[in-house]
């Protein structure tokens, strides 16, 4: 989990490092067409599948939802700075937590109910409406977040009919497909350095769900999620340090708030033993 954390903090400070003369759906085009090249071994496991006009649809309504969340994701990465990113991305599990149960009939217990609150709390800490201007940045990753929750429940949905490998491969070619025609409306030559960036975007994701699925095999969830708090002192650092970006204790703290009734939220489903419905924060990454 700590070298999955580094992963996907790499994975933010490449795209800031690209800088915002890509526009944001080509960059996010660019980063999954690059990655598609991960997709080979698993082929033999897509041709076994026997794909249904259910899975279709599910893999048709992910991939849109995902596509307009990569997007948006790019997009806010030329916006805000780092550590508001990973932070306000936190905010997905919670999304989960509370569609599960308006949709997907979950218990909703207090104290689910108050790790809720208590997010939501930490998310206004960040934002601060008020009390400073609200970037369209920060909007972004408001709509990113929601974005990312309906891909993860549609995912929720796959993993009960096919494997898991397979879901993750026609997430990726359902997303490049969603966006090829976004980033040919915008399109603007890439130069060789760029392009070379986003292909190492691709590969810090790839490699950060691998070692993430490891993490998860190797301990209980309620080892691995509280890592994750890692990633958002790295964040901090990262664009202190790399972009002069200013440190916002808010933000920090905020970025805590969220992280804490994350975990508390997975600890209680692993005291219940009942089926994992809030993913894991690094499972809505792009």
């Amino acid at each position: 989990m700590v070298v999955t954390g580094l992963c996907f903090v790499t994975v933010t400070a490449l795209v800031k490092l690209n800088g915002f003369r890509i526009p944001a759906a080509e960059a996010a085009f660019l980063r999954y067409a690059l990655g598609l090249v991960f997709l080979l071994p698993i082929l033999g496991a897509l041709k076994r599948v026997e794909f249904t006009p259910r899975l279709w649809r599910i893999f048709a309504i992910r991939g849109a939802f995902h596509t307009v969340g990569v997007t948006l994701w790019f997009f806010a990465m030329t916006q805000i700075s780092i550590a508001e990113v990973t932070a306000m991305n936190y905010l997905t599990p919670v999304y989960v937590t509370i569609a599960a149960a308006l949709f997907l009939g979950e218990k909703l217990a207090m104290r689910r109910i108050a790790a809720v609150l208590c997010a939501l709390a930490g998310a206004m800490i960040i934002l601060r409406p008020g009390f400073r201007e609200l970037s369209i940045g920060h909007i972004a990753m408001l709509a990113v977040a929601m974005m990312f929750c309906v891909s993860y429940l549609t995912a929720k949905l796959q993993a009960d009919a096919i494997p898991a490998s397979v879901v993750v491969a026609m997430l990726s070619i359902t997303v490049t497909i969603g966006l090829a025609p976004l980033a040919y409306s915008v399109w603007i030559t890439p130069t060789l350095n760029e392009i070379g960036v986003l292909f190492a975007v691709a590969c810090f994701a790839t490699a950060g769900h691998y070692t993430m699925t490891l993490a998860f095999a190797a301990a209980p969830l309620t080892v691995t999620q509280p890592v994750t708090f890692i990633q958002l002192v790295w964040a901090v650092s990262l664009g202190y340090f790399a972009f002069g970006e200013a440190v916002d204790i808010w933000v920090i703290v905020g970025g805590f708030v969220i992280l804490g009734s994350v975990t508390f939220i997975t600890w209680r489903e692993a005291m219940l033993k009942r089926g994992e419905i809030t993913p894991m924060s690094h499972e809505t990454k792009v």
